[in-house]
């Protein structure tokens, strides 16, 4: 309490904290880490239904205060984690001296809202508190539970804080329609000319037609459209969609009232359909959590009776008989999306290509035409509230008339999905028996039951048919989302989803008893493979093993590493098309964004990651340019990183290098990929299980620790931070910095290097652990800038590690390893940062050219100033040779290994970033002094480069070493 009214410093609460409680407890108790727990983000995070409820809240102008109980920190700040935009007050008690229980802090509180005890209501999660305000009058709730407590905030204020509208979010950017011109459409269509204003929101579900709720006066109506841009051919058609649903109703088929067809694309840029809002559950998760096994039967059963329904409807009473083509609905169906599958293609996948050659050969007969829904499945379904009635059948863009049995099989597909699939949840790792949930044989058995129909033969087929259908329709999907045509937020995830489940409409395509075709290759099961280029091997998974893009299997020159390719024409022809790809995506995308990205890094925002970073990850995994960096000789199984040679990836890596942030985007930044390879060479199952595959993910972030300011570090041996065992657990003393990651808030690992034993041979003492960034004793003293840039949201560290207790498993290899790790480490390394240092020149240099060629000074062209064409002819030339040196470098590092490449490796270090320090000068003198700017990326590269000269060790090191092997080997 004395620590919250502001009376004690921080340290000096810790060490009065620290006597109470080895006072109380008979022993020391170490509480250096309280106060950084105390202060952590999953400590101070706020409730999203409390944010949610403060927003409902003040949009009825209502007025709310903070009364908070904090304190200040070590740097004389206040601690209050909160947007403090959202409180009309905010009350500290480290600032008024004051704090709860104490009356007077209340009393303070209503007066600077100028409100009496009776006109508010106080809501805190302790008694004594929520006591204190009462005694004066003041409402109260106690919060136990933050969803309770809203709930009951709700009641007291007689309106909702939540979301009104289930399944809703604001409309996404890229679906936003024209509000001006549908507000006058429906006030002439509805007849009214109300002067309020026109709610607008998107619903989530969804990923065909944007699909979007309005609130006009009195009227709540649901508006479906078609998306916009370039359609494929017959695809969303919402005129069918409105015509299939008013017929539907006539024949007491439950389905939205369907109000207006505006097929004037003036109004929103598409024609669209009007429906009345309808009210109702619908259930996105198969598995049906929160519900009793009886229920979820009762769920399913009222699904499966309305699929009868919609097949039994007389198709001549409702006036449907030429909605769709008589007979052929399968053969023709293929044929369709064999068609829609061929005009959104990106790459080629071999299990479509196998059931475009095998579905039309084994086509069955259809025994009888209805109306087919196309997409029914159960959260297509509006239930009632507190019945398991369904209200409505909703997204009728894929209906026709077919073969029924097509809707029962497709009703089925979350039987055979994982629950982790992200665009439609499946149930194949749950027991559904257990949750009380028909097996899909039951529940086709339970509709033939229903319609009088036999069992359903070829219901294997049914199967591949409907996911080779999902599969073409996610790669629809997908090519929208590389133009921003997609509706739904998870769009882009759906081109790696392409393949999964056209693998698994083969593999119920094989079940069905034919035998594959004799020209295709033999299938074996592989281990799931964690880049996202895959080799030969990939082409046949068995289902549920996960590849993303498939290229053709390298040549034998290519296989045999003896060739020194000294341009991207000259690789083999997968590496080179691997090449022109990661080119498009820099242009398409990287390039781009970096305006936005450079904003981002000056903002005040810049210690969390950029939003936009984190879309172009995703964005460059469902393109197959991912985890490219990890060498084919310390992967030879291409298990985890893509197979490419050292001499492939560096001219991969230059390209990298033309933009300072598309390293990260890749998943080929330092010093992840240098961690990454460590524990793919040395790391223990277990390790590999908990570090490297959130790493390879792009889940996490990590960092290497081992530079320290007290000893020169550019000599591993001279480290001095302590690991010594100490009851099953290592404990680690030290402090480091320069450590280049640690303060990125996905940081969870850190790499660290420090001595076990002070008196074993000199290269011997030094041992590496995998210390986990959550371990208490880990304390940040600063960022560190270089040229004054702080490299967020990374950053570069000054760390204190006090009793820091790390188990002993976390060990990499065993004791006094360090030093061979650490050199094993940095092998391809060195290549990686060489290489981005060419990048930086290439890209300086064109910089340099286009901007000569655009100014004018003393009366004639930049370009035409000899002293400049000298400088342009300099950089080419000096960046020629250094690319030639690391590519030969790489060369020796393929063919004969580190070891033999170690002079070659030394040379680069010491070539690379001075040739670039120079290249990159030489384009801001070019550019004035718009080139010290942030207005183009030549400050920061130039940075970089000169911190290069450090980073991998100081050239002076490098030299040494050159002239210690040519005194050696060539006398």
């Amino acid at each position: 309490m004395t620590f919250m009214r502001g009376e004690l410093t921080t340290e000096d609460f810790l060490q009065e904290f620290g006597r109470l409680c080895s006072e109380i407890s008979e022993t020391r108790v170490p509480v250096d880490s309280f106060f950084s727990l105390l202060t952590s983000e999953q400590v101070a995070k706020q409730f999203p239904v409390m944010t949610e409820a403060i927003t409902q809240i003040r949009a009825k102008g209502l007025r709310t205060a903070v009364l908070s109980n904090n304190f200040y920190l070590p740097d004389g700040k206040s601690f209050l984690p909160l947007d403090r935009k959202q409180f009309d007050v905010v009350v500290e008690s480290c600032l008024e001296g004051i704090c709860k229980p104490d009356p007077r802090i209340y009393k303070l509180c209503l007066e600077r809202l100028g409100l009496q005890p009776s006109e508010s209501i106080f809501l805190d999660d302790l008694g004594l508190n929520v006591k204190a305000a009462a005694s004066l009058g003041i409402r109260t709730i106690k919060v136990d539970d933050p969803e309770t407590a809203v709930k009951e905030l709700e009641t007291l204020l007689g309106f909702t804080l939540r979301k009104v509208i289930p399944n809703t979010r604001p409309v996404r950017k890229t679906m936003e329609i024209p509000k001006d011109s549908l507000k006058k459409y429906l006030q002439d269509f509805l007849g009214t000319q109300t002067t309020g204003p026109m709610e607008l929101l998107q619903f989530e579900h969804g990923q065909s037609n944007p699909t979007y709720y309005i609130r006009l006066a009195n009227h709540q109506l649901v508006l479906r459209k078609k998306p916009p841009g370039t359609l494929l051919p017959s695809a969303h058609a919402v005129e069918r969609e409105f015509r299939i649903m008013r017929a539907l109703a006539k024949a007491g088929v439950p389905v939205p009232k369907v109000l207006d067809l505006c097929e004037d694309s003036r109004i929103v840029g598409t024609p669209f359909y009007l429906m009345e809002y309808c009210p109702g559950l619908v259930y996105k998760d198969p598995s049906l959590p929160g519900l009793e096994p009886s229920q979820r039967r009762a769920i399913y059963t009222a699904m499966n009776r309305v699929l009868c329904q919609i097949h039994s409807v007389d198709l001549k009473a409702a006036g449907l008989e030429d909605y769709g083509k008589p007979g052929d609905y399968i053969p023709r169906q293929v044929q369709t999306w064999i068609k829609q599958y061929r005009a959104s293609e990106t790459s080629t996948i071999p299990a479509m290509e196998r059931l475009i050659e095998w579905l039309p050969l084994h086509l069955p007969r259809q025994q009888k035409t209805t109306v087919v829904h196309g997409d029914f499945r159960l959260d297509n379904l509006l239930f009632h509230p507190e019945k398991t009635e369904v209200l409505a059948v909703l997204d009728w863009e894929l209906s026709t008339l077919g073969d029924p049995l097509a809707d029962v099989a497709f009703s089925c597909l979350a039987h055979y999905l994982p629950s982790s699939f992200p665009i439609l949840r499946g149930l194949s790792d749950c027991d559904v028996t257990q949750l009380g949930i028909p097996t899909a044989e039951e529940y086709s058995r339970m509709y033939c039951r229903h319609t009088g129909s036999p069992p359903i033969e070829n219901w294997n087929f049914y199967l591949a048919f409907s996911f080779f259908r999902v599969a073409a329709i996610l790669q629809g999907i997908y090519k929208r989302s590389l133009t921003g045509q997609a509706s739904s937020a998870t769009a882009e995830q759906s081109g790696k989803l392409t393949e999964f489940t056209s693998n698994l409409a083969w593999d119920f395509a094989v079940k069905e008893g034919f035998r594959l075709f004799k020209d295709m290759p033999a299938t074996k099961p592989l281990m799931r493979s964690y880049h996202t280029w895959a080799g030969p091997q990939s082409r046949l998974h068995t289902p549920g093993t996960r590849s993303y893009v498939s290229i053709p299997e390298a040549s034998p020159a290519r296989a045999s590493k003896g060739a020194l390719v000294i341009s991207p024409e000259g690789l083999c022809p997968p590496v080179r098309e691997l090449y022109q790809r990661l080119k498009q995506f820099m242009e398409r995308h990287v390039y781009p964004a970096e305006p936005e990205l450079r904003s981002h890094q000056a903002s005040s925002e810049r210690w969390t990651p950029s939003p936009l970073v984190e879309e172009l990850k995703e964005k460059a995994k469902t393109e197959g340019l991912w985890n490219l960096f990890l060498p084919l000789e310390t992967d030879p199984e291409k298990k985890y990183g893509a197979g490419l040679t050292n001499v492939e990836y560096a001219h991969l890596c230059e390209l990298m290098g033309m933009s300072l942030y598309a390293p990260e985007i890749f998943n080929c930044s330092a010093p992840d990929t240098g961690n990454m390879e460590l524990l793919v060479r040395y790391g223990t199952e277990e390790q590999k299980a908990r570090w490297l595959i959130p790493l390879l993910e792009g889940k996490a972030r990590s960092c290497f620790a081992m530079t320290e300011p007290q000893v020169a570090s550019s000599d591993a041996t001279n480290i001095e931070s302590s690991i010594r065992e100490e009851e099953g657990f290592y404990v680690i003393n030290g402090h480091k910095w320069w450590i280049s990651g640690i303060l990125d808030p996905r940081c969870q690992l850190c790499v660290f290097m420090g001595k076990t034993d002070p008196h074993a041979p000199r290269h011997q003492q030094q041992s590496v652990l995998l210390v986990p960034m959550d371990t208490p004793g880990i304390k940040i003293l600063r960022p560190l800038t270089v040229y004054g840039l702080d490299d967020a949201p990374g950053g570069h560290g000054e760390v204190l590690f006090e009793q820091v207790h790390v188990p002993k498993e976390n060990m990499i290899l065993g004791p006094g390893r360090g030093f061979e790790i650490a050199q094993g480490r940095l092998g391809p390394g060195r290549i990686h940062h060489c290489m981005r240092l060419i990048g930086y020149s290439e890209r300086a240099l064109a910089l340099m050219k286009a901007r000569v060629k655009s100014r004018v000074a003393f009366g004639k062209p930049l370009v035409e100033q000899g002293t400049l064409l000298a400088d342009i002819a300099q950089s080419r030339v000096e960046i020629e040779q250094a690319r030639l040196l690391v590519l030969k470098a790489a060369h020796l590092m393929d063919v004969a290994g580190n070891k033999a490449a170690a002079l070659d490796i030394a040379m680069i270090k010491m070539v690379a970033p001075s040739m670039a320090s120079r290249v990159i000068d030489r384009a801001i003198q070019a550019f004035g002094a718009a080139g010290l700017s942030s207005d183009h990326p030549l400050a920061q590269f130039f940075a970089w480069a000169r911190a290069l000269r450090f980073a991998d060790g100081p050239d002076e090191v490098h030299r040494a070493a050159v002239a210690k092997m040519e005194l050696k080997h060539r006398i």
